[in-house]
């Protein structure tokens, strides 16, 4: 059960930073908040690992074919870095969406596998985002998480030790399945992982499929089957996603060209690379490079 105290103290706290609408940072590193009050269209991100505690309202992922739900009470879980669509459903003024996330930090989890028990072992690869009812112990560290960013003296103390105690809870629960995986040496999950930070840390280039398979240590049809079972989505598209992601950035926020956009992220075609950024944004991305706001000169 949420209480009511704590929703309060995370909007309150939002509303004073003037951060409504955006991820908010707190006064422990690695902790945020988040406060909308109103619902909101798709926006098309990439998910990071983390975990999150929706306090109050509601929200929703799509990951390729895939919609997650997740309401009021809900633990979300991402164990693999996966480019999804997200969005506020349920908010308000009066009861606003709340929410509170922490940075999953592998070194603190890969401290305390261990302790969780070689059983795990024969879990399967499944999605890389899950949700179940969060239980009281995770909220209850959660909330104490939060409360010790008033305070920098406690927070500097007390923070990594409650911030341990949040991974070793998610860790043991149902929904962390996948991040215990991830943590395993060799497990099919670890092995994704490899083939994800190549395809992020060179997306401008061509890939193959063969090559991630390689370097994942698996077949190229296990490989595909894993792939798509974790992210919803094949190699090719995942590239695309992030491709499209940064495209995106370099218009809004640089004020760069379509075309040089266009090359910039790997395409070959400024007019296939147009097409596909509408599919995804639903408009061209000549509007959004119009919405580009050029910085004042405040030396004249």
């Amino acid at each position: 059960m949420i209480s009511k105290g704590l929703i309060s103290d995370v909007v309150n706290y939002v509303r004073n930073t003037d951060q409504l609408d955006f991820t908010c940072e707190t006064g422990v590193d690695g902790l945020y908040a988040f406060c909308s009050e109103q619902t909101t269209e798709f926006e098309a991100t990439c998910y990071e690992p983390f975990l999150g505690l929706i306090l109050q309202g509601a929200k929703e992922a799509h990951l390729g074919d895939q919609v997650i739900h997740y309401p009021a009470g809900a633990s979300l879980v991402v164990s693999h870095a996966v480019p999804v669509k997200i969005r506020v459903t349920v908010a308000s003024p009066k009861e606003p969406y709340v929410a509170l996330a922490i940075r999953v930090d592998l070194s603190i989890a890969r401290s305390l596998i261990d302790l969780v028990g070689s059983a795990l072992r024969t879990e399967r690869v499944s999605l890389s985002i899950s949700t179940a009812e969060g239980d009281a112990a995770l909220t209850d560290a959660m909330a104490r998480l939060f409360r010790l960013s008033h305070n920098p003296v406690e927070a500097q103390a007390l923070a990594p030790l409650v911030m341990k105690e949040v991974h070793f809870r998610l860790l043991r629960a149902q929904h962390g399945s996948m991040l215990r995986q991830l943590l395993l040496h060799e497990s099919p999950a670890n092995r994704l992982s490899k083939a994800i930070s190549i395809i992020r840390s060179d997306y401008k280039a061509p890939i193959s499929v063969a090559e991630l398979a390689a370097a994942a240590g698996m077949s190229p049809s296990t490989f595909h089957e894993h792939f798509k079972s974790l992210t919803s989505t094949t190699p090719l598209q995942y590239q695309k996603e992030l491709r499209l992601l940064e495209a995106r950035r370099l218009l809004m926020n640089e004020g760069n060209s379509v075309a040089s956009v266009a090359y910039d992220v790997g395409y070959e075609s400024p007019t296939q690379f147009s097409r596909e950024y509408t599919r995804k944004f639903s408009v061209p991305p000549s509007k959004d490079r119009d919405s580009y706001a050029v910085p004042t000169n405040l030396n004249g």
